[in-house]
């Protein structure tokens, strides 16, 4: 189950331009986060918007849940990822996963003096409707970037409860639209304005609980 942000930013008319393209710095995650999608996409939200912090700093300051993997039968019991970075960020070799947008917004404030904005859980004409007001927006969604079949979906035990996972799961930064397309910085293609189907990548967005991250 994935945590619902504490409050939204209410947007007072979904208006926006027909297409958008931002020049956003493109930062990857490679070769030292293999599993830091999310904190190098806020990463490059964080460089936008005139606050140079690297993605190492924020990979050693996001949350983490220590809770170690073990399973027993078919039972997994691991971290939740709204509470924190799951496993290893660092390498493959070890148990890991990711972090929600919780975490992340957190971090996200910290860094932006209170002016980031939890948009997580509003429709994908919000998200455009910050893109148009020229502001990239960090999202979580699914590595195929459209729905993933159920069998590729797990429940993990937690301490917190039970947490529904894929772990083709992954962080870009939005860094456009237009009538046809949205664009954005995939931190692990390495890509600058990668091109993707709208519809197709609203699926996987809206799949993965509608999580996205913004600044005021």
């Amino acid at each position: 189950m994935l945590d619902k942000p504490s409050k939204s930013e209410a947007v007072p008319s979904l208006s926006h331009p027909p297409s958008v393209l931002l020049d956003v710095p493109l930062i990857s995650q490679m070769p030292e986060l293999p599993r830091g999608c999310e904190v190098t996409s806020l990463a490059m939200l964080l460089h936008y918007k005139g606050v140079h912090v690297s993605k190492l700093t924020l990979a050693k300051e996001i949350k983490k849940d220590p809770t170690p993997y073990r399973r027993i039968g078919q039972t997994v019991y691991f971290g939740n990822p709204n509470k924190g970075f799951v496993g290893s960020m660092t390498t493959m070799s070890r148990p890991g996963f990711g972090v929600f947008h919780g975490p992340i917004y957190e971090l996200a404030n910290r860094h932006l003096q209170g002016r980031a904005i939890n948009i997580t859980g509003s429709s994908f004409e919000t998200v455009l409707f910050h893109l148009g007001q020229q502001k990239p927006v960090w999202v979580i969604s699914t590595s195929t970037f459209e729905r993933v079949p159920a069998r590729y979906w797990r429940t993990w035990q937690t301490p917190q409860g039970p947490v529904s996972i894929t772990y083709k799961e992954h962080s870009v930064l939005l860094t456009g639209y237009d009538n046809q397309y949205v664009y954005f910085n995939d931190p692990l293609a390495n890509i600058k304005n990668r091109r993707f189907p709208l519809a197709s990548f609203i699926r996987g967005w809206e799949q993965y609980g509608k999580q996205a991250i913004t600044y005021k």
